[in-house]
């Protein structure tokens, strides 16, 4: 398999008790899970409609609240905001919105399917716990590039793998069957090289923060 965002060879290698295969990346250190592992639409639904996170609950808001005020506020403290990937509850959008007075667009594949994004560029676009659902997520970034304006800030969360395959085996974020694809600074970094980013900042865990300035 060719990886999907450097283009290079993987190494592909199976669980050792689920039935799942990964491919990985020396290049870039991107890891997929093979097209096989991917769940149906409605199955994938399904897995969203368990989750419990609106704006009552407090250690949700809290988490979205240290995000921005980490990966957003230090880059940009104002301008048109989309939030692609805002889930059935759109709580970071609303935090954008109420506390930091952001004007917001959302998008959701499921939840606000109506692209709304397409006629439109924004200073600010924020994207979290979204890329590693992506089945082509090199695609989804190029778009964040094409849909930023000139100067404006991508703000990227997810949980970054541990680049070790004993620990890759027992990582709980594998074992989501809506969870296909997993990142390190280093592949965000080659992302930013490929899309024409310039790469600001991560904190080496969870946030990533680029800019367009081409």
């Amino acid at each position: 398999m060719k990886c999907l965002i450097c283009g290079k060879d993987t190494i592909s290698y199976p669980h050792p008790k689920f039935d799942i295969l990964f491919h990985e990346c020396g290049n870039c250190q991107f890891i997929f899970k093979d097209e096989k592992n991917y769940p149906s639409k409605e199955l994938e639904f399904e897995k969203y409609e368990e989750h419990q996170n609106d704006d009552g609950n407090l250690g949700y808001v809290n988490f979205l609240t240290n995000f921005i005020d980490s990966a957003v506020m230090p880059y940009i403290q104002k301008g048109k905001a989309l939030d692609f990937g805002s889930g059935p509850n759109p709580v970071l959008a609303k935090i954008l919105n109420t506390s930091y007075f952001f004007d917001v667009d959302i998008y959701d594949y499921f939840y606000a399917p109506n692209k709304i994004y397409e006629s439109k560029t924004y200073d600010l676009i924020t994207s979290t716990e979204v890329v590693e659902h992506l089945r082509n997520p090199l695609e989804i970034f190029h778009l964040f590039h094409n849909h930023l304006n000139h100067h404006g800030i991508l703000s990227i969360l997810t949980l970054f793998h541990p680049n070790n395959r004993e620990e890759l085996f027992k990582w709980h974020y594998i074992r989501d069957v809506t969870h296909l694809c997993f990142f390190t600074a280093v592949t965000m970094k080659k992302i930013a090289e490929i899309c024409e980013f310039e790469f600001l900042s991560t904190n080496h865990y969870r946030y990533t923060v680029f800019k367009k300035t081409t």
